[in-house]
């Protein structure tokens, strides 16, 4: 029987996530893919997420926004949990200049309506070297479109109740690995300047590029850096 990874994707995307990273990780492992419960905290939503899961241990990935849904639930509930993978996310709490942006947008969203990514902010979370993968750009676009406005809602006011789980990260003893690009505009680097080398369960790495939506754009490395997760024991 293959060893199962629970996948809890980022904002506003769904199982199409992945669809570039299963085929190098599906002969060794059984991948879930496990949606962000519609709702707006962060201990409801892990609660649902705790009955979906097996019971025992599990490796648990979180892609950006699902990086600190799976750091909580890790907090939570450490009995439950083997090893953590945090891809494009961090265990941070959202800065009042954030929370204010992200209302504004909120706010702008309301009177205007919900139309989804425009291409140039498709690409603006891209590597330079993939912002003429039309295929690409189409299915973030629609990954957006499919989860609608409802649900756009509840994850933006999701991200505006988090708080700082850091000092409750180094407390655990379970793998931990970061994986990042080293200049992706949506990564909070303070956040992991907290982890250093004392914190021997944890690992940062990164990759040098602009990339956030890593599993769509560059799967083969990440398959092996998961591969690296999960051989740790």
């Amino acid at each position: 029987m293959k060893e199962k990874i629970y996948l809890i994707p980022g904002l506003m995307c769904n199982e199409r996530l992945w669809e570039r990273l299963i085929p190098y990780l599906e002969d060794t492992y059984e991948l879930v893919h496990v949606p962000i419960p519609n709702i707006s905290d962060f201990d409801e939503i892990i609660t649902i997420l705790d009955d979906i899961f097996d019971k025992g241990k599990i490796n648990l990935f979180g892609f950006s926004l699902g990086s600190y849904i799976s750091s909580y639930y890790s907090i939570k509930y450490p009995h439950r949990v083997k090893r953590l993978f945090l891809n494009a996310g961090t265990p941070s709490k959202m800065s009042p200049k954030e929370v204010e942006k992200r209302n504004n947008v909120i706010n702008l969203m309301k009177n205007l309506g919900f139309n989804g990514l425009t291409k140039s902010k498709v690409i603006s979370l891209l590597e330079e070297s993939n912002q003429s993968d039309e295929q690409l750009i189409t299915l973030i676009q629609n990954m957006y479109i499919d989860l609608g406005e409802t649900v756009y809602l509840s994850q933006m006011k999701t991200i505006n109740n988090r708080i700082s789980l850091e000092k409750d990260l180094i407390n655990l003893t379970i793998p931990i690995h970061f994986y990042y690009s080293t200049d992706d505009r949506l990564f909070t680097y303070s956040s992991i300047e907290n982890f250093t080398s004392e914190h021997t369960h944890i690992k940062k790495i990164s990759r040098v590029g602009t990339s956030h939506m890593i599993p769509l754009e560059f799967p083969k490395e990440l398959s092996h850096q998961i591969r690296m997760w999960m051989d740790n024991a």
